[in-house]
């Protein structure tokens, strides 16, 4: 760590640097990640390492909140924002998730990748191909590793702990304009 820069947002128990952490990335990212037009990976991929992975993870932490890692590919599917989900994970220390997360995109990308609407959402079309099982599988193994031992999720865990350990590599645009 830098020791000669000063790190205000550091100072702050976990839940203050988280909000300054959900500011920074509210400031600094443009676009729908919901779109497929690319705008918000393109946004993201101008930022510093940490911040960069925090941005792309929040989608994936969302998704495993309210749905499932193989649902997350038909609302976050965009290719560059797959491929900065994934890199973040890995940024952050997540490996298993991130093993977890290729495995749902190689399952899942093929299958949404020419759907329709006449086709039906994520879980008809695993039905119809017979990969229920396979995803119901990955599903469990993302809801256990998205969740710490501590409660609570694991991705954001990881958002701290990466802060208060490369703050270079996250507060850097603060640093500049803030």
């Amino acid at each position: 760590m830098n020791e000669s820069v000063n790190w205000p947002a550091l100072a702050q128990d976990d839940a203050g640097l988280m909000s300054e952490l959900e500011k920074l990335l509210t400031a600094s990212t443009l676009g729908n990640p919901y779109a497929s037009d690319g705008i918000f990976a393109a946004s993201i991929a101008l930022l510093p390492p940490g911040l960069r992975a925090m941005a792309a993870t929040h989608w994936l932490d969302l998704s495993l909140t309210l749905d499932s890692i193989t649902w997350h590919f038909g609302n976050f599917g965009e290719p560059r924002l797959v491929a900065e989900t994934e890199a973040g994970l890995r940024e952050l220390g997540l490996y298993d998730l991130a093993l977890c997360f290729v495995e749902a995109k190689e399952l899942m990308l093929p299958l949404l990748a020419d759907r329709t609407e006449a086709d039906g959402d994520s879980d008809e079309i695993l039905d119809r191909v017979g990969l229920r099982a396979r995803a119901d599988e990955l599903d469990r193994r993302a809801w256990a590793l998205g969740n710490s031992v501590q409660g609570g999720s694991t991705i954001y865990q990881s958002w701290i702990r990466y802060a208060r350990r490369h703050p270079e590599r996250v507060f850097v645009l603060s640093q500049l304009y803030g």
